[in-house]
C-alpha cells in the first residue's frame, strides 16, 4: 500500500476542497483563535531550531515531510469542521480507523505476527511502520477510545452507540494485547473523565477505577513482560532504559537551552548525551521529555501551555453544551476531546507522541468544537432572553 501514497493522496484533497470552499464557493469564513496561536508559536520554535539541530539534515527532513504538513492540516480540519454533521461525521470516521487498527491488532496476536519479546503485538514492524512499536500502538488507539466511548455514553443513536460499544471493546482489547503500561494508563484515563460524567459519586467511580487497574493489568499480563515484568528485582529494565533517555534529554536541553538538539534529532544524539551507553541509542518514551531535549526550555514551555490550553478550551465546551438541547453528535465530540486530551497527558509521560498526528488533530478539533460552542450558546442564550421578554 505504500506505493499509493494513500494518506498524502487525502491530505491533498482535503486541501483542495479547503481552498475550494475558501477561494471559490466563500463557504466558510476562515478565523484564527488562541488554540491556534499558541500552536504558531510552537511551530515557530520548532522551525527557528532547524538551522541550529545537532543534525540538520535529520530535522529538515522531518519538518518538510512531517510537521510542515501537521501544520497545514492542523489548521484545514479546524476551518473545516463547523457543523453537528462535521462532527458526527468526524466521530465515525475515527471510530472506524480505530475499529480497524484494533482488528489488524488482534489478528496479529492471533497468529503471533510482529511480535515483541514475545507477546507483545505490534503492526509492520517489518517495514518500519510507525506502529511498529507497542507503545506508540497503544498510544495511536488511545485516540479513537475517547471518541468510541462518547457515541455510546452521549446516546447519538442506537446504531451509533452499538458501533460505539462494539469499537470500544475491539479497541480496549487491542490495548491490553500491547502490554503497553503507558497504554493502559492512558486506557484507564479515558474511562475515568467519561465515567465522570455519568457516575455522579466519587467514592464509587474511585472503587470502579481500582477495580478495573487492577483487572486490566492482570489480564494484559504486565507481569509476564521479558522487559518490565515480575521477573526482574528493584527497578526492571524498561524503566531504567526510560529514566537513562530522560536524563539525557534533561541534558541536551542543559547544553542548548535555547533550541534543544532540532526536531527528530532525539536518537542520533542519544549516545553524546546519555550517562549509560549499552550500545544502542534509544527513543526518549515521553512525550514531555522529547519536546524538552529537541525544542529546549521555551519549546517545552509553549507546548505544555498548548496542553493547558486546548484542555481548558475542551473542558469549557463540555460545560457550555451540557444540556439536553444541545446537539448530541457535538457533546459526544466535547467528550471526546477531553477524554483524548487527558489521555494522551498520561500516557503521553511514557510514550514519545509530541511531534506526530494525534495530538495535534486533538488541537483542531477542539478548536472547532469551542468555536462551535461558544456560537451555540450564545444563540440558546438569545433565544431564552426573547423567550423571556415575551
Amino acid at each position: 500500500m505504500n506505493p499509493l501514497h494513500i494518506p498524502q493522496l487525502l491530505a491533498l484533497a482535503t486541501l483542495m476542497v479547503l481552498c475550494w470552499q475558501v477561494f471559490l464557493a466563500r463557504s466558510i469564513r476562515t478565523f484564527w483563535s488562541r488554540e491556534l496561536s499558541v500552536f504558531a508559536v510552537f511551530f515557530t520554535l520548532v522551525t527557528l531550531g532547524l538551522p541550529l539541530a545537532a543534525s540538520r539534515p535529520t530535522a529538515i527532513t522531518y519538518w518538510t515531510a512531517t510537521y510542515s504538513k501537521i501544520a497545514i492540516m492542523t489548521v484545514a480540519i479546524a476551518w473545516l469542521t463547523r457543523t453537528p454533521r462535521d462532527f458526527a461525521l468526524a466521530s465515525r470516521a475515527f471510530v472506524f480507523a480505530g475499529a480497524a487498527i484494533a482488528a489488524v491488532t488482534l489478528y496479529n496476536k492471533a497468529n503471533g505476527i510482529g511480535l515483541v519479546e514475545g507477546t507483545r503485538v505490534t503492526i509492520g514492524r517489518d517495514i518500519q511502520s510507525v506502529l511498529g512499536d507497542p507503545n506508540d500502538l497503544s498510544l495511536v488507539l488511545l485516540f479513537p477510545l475517547s471518541f468510541a466511548t462518547s457515541l455510546f455514553i452521549r446516546r447519538t443513536g442506537w446504531i451509533s452507540a452499538l458501533f460505539g460499544f462494539l469499537a470500544t471493546l475491539m479497541i480496549i482489547t487491542a490495548i491490553i494485547a500491547t502490554q503497553s503500561r503507558g497504554g493502559l494508563l492512558g486506557l484507564m484515563t479515558v474511562f475515568a473523565i467519561v465515567g465522570s460524567r455519568v457516575i455522579k459519586s466519587k467514592a464509587v467511580l474511585i472503587s470502579i477505577g481500582v477495580v478495573a487497574a487492577i483487572g486490566l493489568f492482570a489480564v494484559a499480563g504486565i507481569s509476564g513482560r521479558s522487559s518490565g515484568g515480575a521477573g526482574e528485582e528493584g527497578i526492571d529494565e524498561s524503566s531504567m532504559g526510560r529514566i537513562y533517555a530522560w536524563g539525557a534529554a534533561w541534558h541536551m536541553a542543559l547544553k542548548h537551552p535555547l533550541n534543544g538538539v532540532g526536531v527528530d534529532n532525539f536518537v542520533d544524539s542519544y549516545f553524546a548525551y546519555s550517562e549509560h551507553w549499552d550500545g544502542h541509542n534509544h527513543a526518549v518514551h515521553s512525550t514531555w521529555f522529547g519536546v524538552l531535549g529537541e525544542t529546549g526550555f521555551p519549546g517545552i514551555l509553549v507546548f505544555l501551555f498548548l496542553i493547558y490550553t486546548i484542555a481548558r478550551s475542551a473542558f469549557d465546551a463540555v460545560q457550555r453544551l451540557d444540556r439536553p438541547e444541545a446537539p448530541a453528535s457535538a457533546r459526544a465530540m466535547s467528550l471526546a476531546l477531553l477524554a483524548g486530551i487527558a489521555g494522551f497527558c498520561v500516557s503521553g509521560t511514557f510514550l514519545t507522541q509530541g511531534f506526530t498526528w494525534p495530538v495535534y488533530v486533538l488541537l483542531a478539533l477542539t478548536t472547532a468544537i469551542s468555536r462551535f460552542a461558544k456560537s451555540d450558546g450564545d444563540l440558546s442564550q438569545s433565544a431564552t432572553d426573547i423567550r423571556e421578554a415575551e
